[in-house]
This record gives C-alpha cells, structure tokens and sequence, in this order.
C-alpha cells in the first residue's frame, strides 16, 4: 500500500527487454538510479511504487544507489511503462509501514489505465490538466473532489467530463518539482489508479442485487412483483 505522496524522481538506467540475469527472469527489468534516499532501509522483495505502478525489488547495489525490477506482461498491457527508455524520469514512492503518516490517500500500486493529456493551462502559479481515459468505463470511479493517483501522485479531481471521459486536476505550484506530471505535455500519456472506494461499492451492490433477484422471497422480488401487479390491474380497467 502507499500514499500518492512522492518521496524522489529516479532515472532509468536501463530498460532490458529479456533480461537473462538472475534477478531478471527472462523477462522485461528495469534499473533505477538516482534515488539513494529511499533505498536507505532497502531489502529484496520490497514493493516500490514507480509511476504508481506496484514494482518489486529483485536487485540492488550494495552501496544502494540502484535498484532493479521486473515487469509483467499484464503490468505492461495496463500502463505506459513499455514507453520507458534509458534516461527517463520515474516518481517513485516505498510502501507504506506503520509508522507513516496518511497524508495523501490510499493508493494500491494497481493501475486500471492510462490517460493521454489533452489540455494544459496554466492558472497562475499552478498548472491545470485535462485527461481522457483510453479505457472509458473507467470514468464511472472518478467524481468531482475526489481521489485519484497520476503516475502513482494523489491528486484531487477538479472537474469530471462522463460523455467524453475526461477529467481535470490541478497541480499547485509546490507539487510541480516533486513530481513527473509537470515535465509532461499534451498527447503524453499517464498511468492511471481509481479510487479503491468506489470500486468496492459497485461490487457489493452488484452481490446483492444477484442475492435478491436469486431469491423468489426477497423484499425486492416481493416490490417487483407488487409494480408489475398494479400496472397490470390498472390496464384491466
């Protein structure tokens, strides 16, 4: 679990596509540098949130300057990691341990799409941006004021477009160099985590409106019934 708060940028060093190492699996690994402060407590196995996408540690240097982690095929279908190349710059966040603060909101490291920017205006000394979803049912978890984590930052949605699956943040002047969101411009894309929230209650309505149409005797089945009845009636006379 993390915070959406961004703790350094590092840099890829590289990006390796059928990694045959040890710690590479045959599989696509990056290695990032530039992010000594939170590798200081590191150990193989940690989870760190790289654009908000949830990354385990399978390597690092013993001066801890770098890291390696591996990559998914389903990770790599989800998000814009596959975008990645050798100097890139990445927002990278520890999970969360007991003892810190909640100060963003609570972000799993799960990235559901991504977004392409679509606007970028400045309003005074902060930056406005507008985003389109590439997967639209996904505009039906974000509301206006509410959670959402961008390339693994927790912002506030500002304004929410559902025809065009759109939605607006704003990025104050303090968060522009803490994060990667304010070197990007119109037609970048970014990785996009939902509100869990609004997720869990959608499902929980889901089971129990299936419990209720399952079962003949239950208090909505009964309603129905009572409604279709009374239409029925009022037809007959």
């Amino acid at each position: 679990m993390f915070t959406g708060l961004i703790e350094t940028i590092g840099t890829v060093t590289e990006y390796n596509k059928n990694d045959t190492s040890s710690s590479g699996g045959n599989g696509v690994t990056l290695i990032i540098s530039d992010c000594s402060p939170i590798l200081e407590d590191v150990q193989l196995g940690d989870s760190i949130s790289t654009n908000g996408v949830c990354l385990t540690v399978t390597e690092f240097d013993p001066s801890k300057t770098w890291f390696k982690v591996g990559i998914a095929p389903e990770t790599l279908r989800k998000t814009n990691l596959e975008s990645l190349t050798k100097g890139s710059k990445v927002n990278l966040e520890r999970a969360v341990t007991a003892n810190v603060r909640l100060g963003g909101h609570i972000v799993q490291g799960h990235v559901d799409t991504i977004a392409t920017i679509t606007k970028k205006e400045s309003d005074e000394n902060a930056i406005n941006y507008t985003f389109k979803l590439r997967d639209v049912e996904f505009i039906n978890y974000i509301v206006h004021k509410g959670f959402i984590a961008i390339d693994g930052t927790s912002l506030t949605v500002t304004n929410v477009d559902n025809e065009k699956a759109e939605f607006s943040i704003m990025l104050i002047s303090y968060s522009q160099s803490k994060v990667i969101l304010s070197k990007k411009e119109v037609g970048d894309t970014v990785n996009i985590e939902v509100d869990l929230t609004g997720k869990l209650i959608e499902k929980q309505i889901e089971i129990n409106l299936q419990k209720h149409i399952n079962d003949d005797s239950s208090s909505l089945n009964q309603l129905i019934t009572q409604l279709i009845e009374k239409k029925l009636k009022e037809r007959l006379d």
